[in-house]
Parts: structure tokens; C-alpha cells; sequence
């Protein structure tokens, strides 16, 4: 049978946290009074969150199904993964830390059942660390600057998304990108409301400094070009900058003779301008790196099985 509500939970090294996960996911999405169904995908873990996983399903095969992939290929491309799998009308995706709590996935829907077909969610109090709250707000102002792209909280991955478009993500094909940010280009009517936040029920985070730096190249590449055109200007005024000031010291010259005096200002600028070119050829670099993984056209992702019931099962079961 087709469910009402898919739930997309990626996993990866949760072995500590997925039994709090479970006692309240299902109590949470039974009491909504839907029919459902839950894509546990294990992102290659390296601990015993497949087994764990292996046996919820033996638990709930009515509800329950898990992807296991051969290897660690990234939070979205688990979530992409899980999109392709999904069978529901409404979509949603969780973390599997507890960090958004399960008991607001009806919030999401009843939102859903008001006509939009994305709905974001802003964490009310966010239970991050301090640089991780200032990084993600930095992080968001340039996003929205730059791809045109608004949303509020864009690290919060507890989202719904309407049958129509994640039917649009499934169609496309890139190595590099960004789910939520997938669904805002794709979605007719869209919107965001409030949700709790909660410390983490057991772990630690999977994303680092460095993690976040990468994920914010993936999104600003992917979905503008305006970096490109903005060091395009830059390198026009500076190079209408260095002839001015190339022609002011010639004239310095014939009026006042050879000097000195300037030459570490000289240095300044040279290593100023190398430093431009120096960054101007790593953004294109990614850009290029970009496109040589896309033509490469390998698999995103490897699943290794799928745990689910069959659909003899289902016609025994009803």
C-alpha cells in the first residue's frame, strides 16, 4: 500500500543515540493516525548502526525499511537516496541525532495539508555550540546573497517536501549538491515554520569546521555562478586601478625624478594582486573540479541491499 508520510532518516555512526530514536519516532508517527513509513539509509557506518538497524526492521517490517550503502557517501547523497525509495505523497527528512525532535513531524505535515509542497523548519532555541550558531548564520547571509536562495535555517534539515518535488530532485543527476536548496528552486509554494531543538541524545557531530566550509562551496557552486562574475569585476578594477597607478608613477618620474620611496607600497600591492589571482584561480578550480566529477558520470552512491517487506508479504499482512 502507498503511505501517506515517507520518513527519510540518514545514518551514520549512531549506534548510541538509534534506540532513543526509535521510542519516540514510531509513538510519534502513530499517534498522527496516518499511514507511514520510515527509509533508514546507513551512510557506511563504521559501528553497529546497520545491525541495530537490521533489527528494527525485523521488529517493524510493516513500516520499516532500511538502504545500506557499501561505503560513507555524505549526508545528501543518503537523503537522495532515501527520495528515490520514498513511496509517500509528503516527505520528510530527520536527523537521526534527536536533535530535531520526531513529535514535530506533524507540525510539518498539518503545514503540508495547507497546500505548499516544501516546508522548512527554524530552530526555535538552537542547542549548537557557539561557532557553529555564528558560522551557520555567516554562512546563510552569504548564501542568500549570493544564490538568491532564502532560508532561515539552513543547517536544520527537518523538512517536508510534496510528492511533485522530490518526484524533480529524483530526476536530477549532480555529484554536488544540496537537498533543501534542490527543493526551494523546484517548489511552487513554499514556506517555513518554528521547531524545537534539542541537544544531541548521544555522540558526537559529523560535521567539522572544515565539513561546513565544503558543504557551503557545494551550495554556492551549485547553484550560482555569481562568484565568478563578481571576480570578473573585481579583476576589471584592478586592472583599471594598476594602469592609473601605473601612469601616476611614470608622471612622478619625469617630475620629480627616480625614487625610492613607495617601494615596500609597490611590494604591497604586488602581493595584494597575487593574492587575488591566487584565489581567483582556486574558485574556478572549483568550478572545474565540479564538472570534471559530473562528466566523469560515476555512481553517487553504491547501495549494497535494501531491507523491506515484499510485497507477498504485504498481501499476507492484509
Amino acid at each position: 500500500m502507498k503511505p501517506e508520510l515517507s520518513v527519510v532518516i540518514p545514518v551514520y555512526n549512531e549506534e548510541s543515540g538509534l534506540a532513543k530514536l526509535f521510542e519516540r519516532l514510531y509513538p510519534a508517527l502513530d499517534a498522527l493516525g496516518i499511514s507511514y513509513e520510515i527509509l533508514y539509509v546507513n551512510d557506511g557506518s563504521r559501528d553497529k548502526s546497520a545491525a541495530i538497524l537490521a533489527e528494527q526492521f525485523r521488529l517493524r517490517p510493516d513500516v520499516t525499511r532500511v538502504v545500506l550503502f557499501n561505503g560513507n557517501f555524505g549526508q545528501h547523497m543518503a537523503i537522495l537516496a532515501g527520495f528515490e525509495a520514498t513511496r509517500g505523497d509528503i516527505v520528510v527528512t530527520l536527523d537521526a541525532d534527536l536533535q530535531n525532535p520526531p513529535e514535530e513531524i506533524g507540525n510539518l505535515v498539518a503545514k503540508m495539508r495547507e497546500g505548499y509542497d516544501y516546508v522548512g523548519s527554524i530552530r526555535r532555541k538552537r542547542q549548537d555550540s557557539a561557532w557553529r550558531t555564528v558560522a551557520s548564520k555567516a554562512m546563510n547571509l552569504l548564501r542568500e546573497k549570493i544564490t538568491g536562495i532564502r532560508m532561515t535555517d539552513q543547517g536544520n534539515m527537518l523538512r517536508a517536501y510534496g510528492r511533485n518535488v522530490v518526484d524533480l530532485i529524483n530526476q536530477c543527476q549532480e555529484v554536488n549538491t544540496f537537498v533543501p536548496a534542490l527543493a526551494y528552486t523546484f517548489a511552487r509554494k513554499e514556506t517555513e515554520i518554528v521547531v524545537e531543538h534539542e541537544e544531541r541524545s548521544a555522540g558526537e557531530s559529523k560535521y567539522s569546521l572544515y565539513s561546513l566550509i565544503r558543504l557551503n562551496f557545494d551550495l554556492v557552486t551549485g547553484f550560482s555562478i555569481m562568484p565568478l562574475q563578481l571576480f570578473s569585476l573585481i579583476g576589471i578594477v584592478l586592472s583599471f586601478a594598476s594602469a592609473a597607478l601605473f601612469f601616476i608613477l611614470v608622471a612622478r618620474r619625469f617630475l620629480f625624478g627616480a625614487e625610492v620611496q613607495g617601494v615596500f607600497t609597490l611590494f604591497a600591492f604586488a602581493f595584494f594582486l597575487m593574492g587575488m589571482i591566487l584565489f581567483g584561480i582556486g574558485l574556478v578550480g572549483e568550478y572545474v573540479g565540479r564538472i570534471y566529477q559530473q562528466v566523469r558520470a560515476r555512481p553517487r552512491y553504491v547501495v549494497q541491499a535494501m531491507l523491506e517487506q515484499s510485497s507477498a508479504e504485504d498481501k499476507q499482512a492484509s
